[in-house]
């Protein structure tokens, strides 16, 4: 996290650590990082303006917009050129990637728009990116596509056949989920609970509120915290 200029963030990490009571801590980390936290336009609307015109999300959605008008989190600091230019890769980014498998002939989607614009946000930057998504499709894309297949044939039943010439588009993106970043507030000792339980809980709670991390990663990620203690 620390080599690059941007964390760019999907809508779900966001609204996760909102969830879990924890817009303190991305803020935290936001004043540890040498860099800028953004969301694409597409992203404020799915965390903040449509929200805000429903009671049950009101209040999380006012967090949100609290930390966007401090520019915590914040649009990017983009040309009207490089806006166009955002748009065609969401759009080249969204066709590839409901392209990429099919299944009787049919083309089975995987990317929204929000996902393909935070995509496309990070392709556009000269600066290094990070992109924080907790959906585990999106990630699967630009780690694995190969596994993302095979998981996706074995959920739905059928044979999946892919376009594997596109498998290499999405390897250029870099993936963490909100949990990573949990990890490295850990680290930082930036949780006010100073339980020894709290780096549970807190893996837990992301997860339960929409993180893909599985009950092995996170006895793993246990594991290697305990050894760093014990060394």
């Amino acid at each position: 996290m620390t080599s690059s200029k941007y964390l760019i963030f999907d809508a779900g990490p966001i609204i996760n650590f909102a969830m879990n009571g924890m817009l303190p801590i991305l803020e935290k980390l936001k004043k540890e990082f040498k860099g800028e936290f953004l969301i694409t336009k597409e992203v404020k609307r799915e965390i903040i303006d449509y929200p805000l015109t429903i009671k049950k999300y009101e209040l999380e959605a006012m967090q949100i917009k609290d930390l966007f008008d401090r520019n915590i989190i914040k649009h990017a600091d983009i040309t009207p050129e490089q806006v166009d230019l955002l748009r065609e890769k969401r759009e080249e980014i969204m066709s590839v990637a409901n392209s990429l498998f099919h299944s009787n002939k049919e083309e089975i989607h995987l990317l929204d728009k929000g996902e393909c614009a935070t995509l496309a946000l990070s392709s556009i930057l000269k600066e290094p990116s990070v992109i924080v998504i907790d959906e585990r499709t999106a990630r699967m894309l630009c780690e694995n596509p190969e596994n993302l297949r095979k998981l996706m044939e074995k959920k739905l039943h059928v044979p999946i056949k892919a376009r594997r010439e596109d498998y290499g588009f999405f390897k250029k993106f870099s993936i963490i989920r909100s949990t990573e970043l949990a990890m490295i507030a850990c680290k930082k000792d930036l949780f006010d609970i100073k339980d020894p339980m709290i780096f549970e809980a807190v893996l837990y709670g992301l997860k339960y509120k929409g993180c893909s991390i599985s009950e092995t990663e996170i006895n793993e990620v246990k594991k290697c915290k305990k050894l760093q203690q014990m060394g």
